[in-house]
């Protein structure tokens, strides 16, 4: 089990920040613990579209000055995930130059209607840029945790969020890998090792990895996770060919509806899935 109340030096116990205009007398949280889980992963690069390698050179300004058009990106993004119960964003700004000093994850939450947000900051550059990943639910959480995850390099990490599902709890983490090897293995192990005793589990962002190496080769092939049948690529956005964004369940769980995204926001596509536990009684799966 995830000892919420431990404090390291990699981990913290934090709180979702609550938009209260949006929590009804009823208890949002009610109406969704039954349902499959709608779930998103998307990379949004700060809000940034990319149509070809070459304007990383040619638009690589954009990720240092602010610009109209990343508004108009943001504004595409709450419009997508403003269907989801619970989504998970890598390569967020919480407030920088870069973004106009706008929380971009505290943006989402207010333009998409969700009462929960958190934004972890793994990169903090002052004024020029607060490099991270973003947390929006609709689920009242019982449990928040920020994770600085090990590597070569500092800067990646972690948030594990414990949501009430089907009579139970699941424990969903959502986390941005580092580009080496190296490192990736050292992160999937801690992960893992969080994790292990875990009943429901799912896994899923930005992994800068394939399958196979993630079910056969890494940390996780220890806690027994699937993928969606069919997976597709997620990478590059303008003609994809690779696939580095995932979604990984425990054996308790299934998927029952997975698609990626056509959303041009980003260099990378958007991953939705509709998750439910085995032993409930599934719904019919309608696309979001």
């Amino acid at each position: 089990m995830i000892n919420w109340s431990r404090r390291t030096n990699r981990a913290a116990v934090v709180d979702a920040v609550i938009n209260p205009g949006w929590i009804e007398q009823d208890d949002v949280s009610q109406s969704l613990v039954r349902a499959p889980l709608r779930l998103m992963t998307f990379n949004i690069q700060v809000g940034i579209n990319t149509d070809a390698y070459r304007q990383y050179f040619t638009k690589g300004w954009k990720h240092l000055l602010p610009h109209e058009s990343r508004a108009r990106n943001l504004s595409q993004i709450a419009q997508l995930v403003a269907g989801y119960d619970l989504v998970g964003l890598q390569e967020i700004d919480g407030g920088s130059l870069r973004s106009g000093f706008l929380n971009q994850v505290e943006y989402l939450s207010q333009a998409a209607g969700f009462p929960y947000w958190y934004a972890q900051t793994n990169r903090n550059l002052g004024p020029l840029a607060q490099h991270g990943n973003g947390l929006l639910s609709r689920i009242e959480p019982n449990g928040l945790e920020d994770h600085k995850l090990p590597g070569m390099i500092p800067g990646r990490g972690a948030v594990f969020v414990r949501l009430p599902y089907a009579n139970d709890e699941v424990v969903v983490v959502m986390l941005h890998l580092s580009l080496g090897r190296q490192s990736q293995q050292r992160q999937l192990a801690y992960v893992a090792e969080k994790v292990k005793h875990e009943k429901h589990v799912i896994i899923m962002g930005d992994m800068n990895t394939h399958m196979s190496h993630l079910l056969n080769d890494s940390p996780l092939r220890t806690l027994n996770l699937h993928p969606a049948v069919g997976t597709e690529p997620t990478y590059p956005a303008w003609e994809p060919s690779l696939t580095l964004d995932h979604v990984l369940v425990s054996s308790g769980l299934e998927i029952v509806h997975h698609q990626v995204l056509d959303c041009r926001v980003s260099d990378h596509l958007p991953i939705a899935v509709h998750v439910a536990a085995k032993t409930a009684k599934t719904e019919p799966s309608l696309a979001a």
